[in-house]
């Protein structure tokens, strides 16, 4: 199996090995749970698949606590690809491979729906979130755009061309073959963290509302004060926020939450982003505990929850693991999860990608803006790989 890589800005996890496999997220809590609680064969669960010798480890490297990691797919209810690894290395500071060779040359062979069907389906949808009697008020709409490589791409150079280029991201490499997709991988660079636990506190940072940045420093200037302004994009970010709050005060008894959002900047595009803290109730909740019950999102998903998540699941090609989640979770609870935007899922030809973009829609959007919004978010992955993002 691929390494399971995170570089986040101040701290990096490299995974490697497979001890027991959890392509359902509710075995992989069960495991931390019986870890926790001291009991044995906790790795033999009913969706544990492998079970290796311990290896080795190279150096640099010691035998894995337990530890589970890897990715959440879009739709709750499909596999996850979770596992618990036989070697892991976690060390402070930025991830630097150790050799960046040059990328193949990259070329966009198909867009999944055009610009303009992109364009017809987010009007459709502003026309009915702006009806009263329908009960959406949110639900994010995305769009593909299929890759071709002249030659195999490897997984970890690309996660160091990301990296290089978006420092401030969270890098991340996933193998999706305990989900059933053998030889696939999950990249990108994401800048959203969806939970993070350590000891009793948490700490998440949702994105929701954004526009593109602008060459001309002034014009640039004049957009993020635009965005923070928005009433749209503030309506947008309220529905996550709010959502976010109803989820975690039953599980927190202290939750400090900003009473406005804040600016953050990408490369490519402007977000509103808040800020959150909180104190766990209960000590034995888990990072991937509060992963699962946060995640999707409506700043992947919509509001209200499952009528969001069905019109997604109706209009558009199966997600799989775009919107998704990726992190680890320690046998102490402690650990740290990302939203799995900014990125591609990497075919087992190692050639053929599929890149993923989306934004917000509510009663207000502008199907144009939304369309220039998902072109924006293309380029993290497709300026890494010095591939033309298609005019829209």
């Amino acid at each position: 199996m691929e390494p399971f890589l995170l570089a986040r800005p101040d701290a990096v996890l490299v995974a490697t090995g497979v001890r027991a496999t959890y392509s359902d997220a509710g075995q992989a809590v069960a495991a931390l749970r019986a870890w926790r609680d001291g009991a044995s064969g906790a790795d033999d669960s009913a969706t544990a698949q492998t079970r290796a010798a311990e290896s080795t480890p190279r150096s640099g490297e010691s035998p894995a606590p337990r530890l589970i990691v890897g990715a959440l797919p879009f739709d709750p209810r499909e596999p996850a690809a979770l596992w618990r690894p036989e070697t892991a290395m976690h060390t402070a500071g930025p991830w630097r491979p150790a050799a960046l060779p040059e990328l193949p040359g990259v070329r966009v062979i198909r867009e999944m729906p055009s610009a303009a069907e992109h364009i017809a389906r987010v009007t459709k949808l502003v026309e009915q979130l702006g009806d009263p009697a329908n009960e959406l008020r949110k639900v994010v709409a995305a769009r593909s755009m299929v890759l071709e490589a002249q030659e195999p791409l490897d997984p970890e150079v690309l996660a160091g061309h990301l990296l290089t280029r978006h420092p401030s991201a969270s890098v991340y490499v996933v193998d999706l073959t305990v989900a059933g997709r053998p030889g696939e991988i999950l990249l990108g660079a994401t800048p959203e963290v969806l939970v993070a636990r350590h000891g009793d506190r948490v700490s998440l940072h949702p994105l929701a509302g954004t526009l593109p940045r602008r060459a001309d420093p002034d014009a640039d200037a004049a957009q993020a004060r635009e965005l923070l302004s928005s009433v749209k994009n503030n309506d947008e970010h309220a529905f996550v926020i709010e959502w976010i709050r109803q989820q975690l005060e039953p599980v927190c008894a202290e939750l400090h939450i900003p009473d406005a959002p804040e600016l953050l900047s990408t490369e490519q595009v402007w977000h509103l982003a808040t800020p959150i803290h909180g104190v766990l109730r209960d000590p034995s909740t888990t990072a991937l505990d509060l992963a699962l019950l946060l995640h999707p999102t409506p700043a992947v998903n919509g509001t209200p929850f499952g009528a969001a998540l069905d019109a997604i699941l109706a209009d558009e090609p199966h997600r799989g693991f775009y919107g998704g989640a990726v992190g680890w979770c320690a046998e102490d609870g402690d650990g740290e999860w990302v939203v799995a935007i900014r990125g591609a899922e990497l075919a087992a030809d190692r050639r053929t990608l599929r890149a993923s973009a989306g934004g917000g829609i509510v009663a207000a959007s502008d199907p144009r803006a939304e369309l220039a919004e998902t072109t924006a978010k293309f380029r993290t992955l497709l300026g890494a790989l010095d591939c033309h993002v298609p005019e829209d």
